[in-house]
């Protein structure tokens, strides 16, 4: 790792842990980071709480601004992916502790979940793995923009009001299961989205489309792969745009996300049965997308509701963010 912001008097290490308190177990944290902090040799660790205010950006600006070398992220994707967005652009590396529903970038990286002293041990013991991250601009209908950072995906049609739809209380006893009413209660919604896109530097395209995903990282809850040959580490953006017209059509997409991409996918052999695009589920591939929508939908950036936009752009930085994974986990792709 990298040693430009080292104690100068002791030239140890330093991390910070930035948790959500609402969704871990500190005691057992500050446990696990005591006894990896004196067996690696680093400095005491500092401990930063996440708030209905600040979900991240600035617990980890104070962290960065301690001198930490390694920040450790002890919360879901949208803990993560605000650390990140602060993180990305500094010579410190981010570790994780899952401690969300979905943890969907844990489960893309293999990381175990659940596991509060493996997670710890990995961020003191393991290796730095660069990872692509999504720089995205968002222009609201009021003509505001904001800029962030997103490492799994960004969503809008249907998965966004999945994600307005959801019962947090539900949530916090049943889990990803609380999705399942959400999802119900949002394909009631017949809206469709009406969207001018380019592709990197390509033609303009007109399309109506029920949901539009940008994908990072493509693997969902009980491992779903939405998005199958999507990887954290290729430079480039998975896009899938779903156009269902009827019952017909969402069957399609069923037996391709679950039964081609979850079950033939897995071999060579498999993926040679499968389908090309069925006409209700397209996939293509790019490192850049500029999006209008006619009117202004809900969007959402690695599991979070970010309200509605009307229009927005968005590239990858390629090895933008360096990941502590273990040690044996130097192979390229997902």
């Amino acid at each position: 790792m990298t040693d430009s912001s080292h104690d100068n008097t002791t030239n140890k290490r330093t991390a910070a842990v930035i948790y959500n308190p609402i969704k871990v177990d500190l005691d057992a944290i500050k446990t696990a980071v005591a006894r990896e902090e004196e067996a690696a040799g680093w400095n005491a660790t500092r401990f930063v709480p996440t708030s209905e205010k600040d979900p991240g950006q600035g617990a980890a600006r104070a962290a960065l601004d301690a001198g930490a070398d390694m920040v450790i992220v002890a919360g879901g994707d949208g803990t993560v992916r605000a650390v990140a967005e602060i993180v990305h652009d500094s010579n410190a590396a981010l570790a994780l502790v899952p401690s969300g529903t979905g943890n969907l970038l844990a489960r893309n990286l293999k990381l175990v979940l659940e596991d509060v002293d493996q997670s710890v041990h990995t961020a003191f013991t393991g290796v730095d793995r660069p990872v692509d991250i999504g720089l995205i601009d968002l222009r609201r209908g009021n003509g505001k923009q904001t800029t962030h950072v997103f490492l799994v995906m960004a969503g809008l049609g249907l998965d966004a009001k999945m994600l307005v739809n959801t019962d947090e209380k539900l949530k916090k006893k049943v889990g990803w299961l609380a999705y399942v009413s959400a999802i119900t209660k949002s394909l009631r919604d017949k809206s469709e989205l009406h969207v001018k896109y380019q592709l990197d530097d390509g033609r303009v395209h007109t399309i109506r489309a029920h949901t539009v995903i940008i994908g990072n990282c493509g693997s969902l809850q009980a491992n779903v792969q939405l998005l199958p040959d999507a990887a954290v580490d290729d430079g480039l953006f998975d896009i899938a745009v779903l156009r269902p017209e009827g019952i017909i059509s969402w069957l399609q997409i069923g037996v391709k996300v679950f039964w081609e991409n979850g079950v033939l996918h897995r071999s060579k052999v498999g993926r040679l049965l499968a389908t090309k695009d069925v006409d209700a589920l397209t996939y293509v591939k790019a490192t850049k997308m500029a999006m209008r929508l006619n009117k202004a939908d809900e969007i959402e950036l690695d599991g979070d509701s970010f309200g509605t936009v009307l229009a927005l752009e968005t590239h990858i930085k390629p090895g933008g963010l360096r990941l502590r994974v273990p040690q044996k986990d130097t192979s390229p792709g997902t």
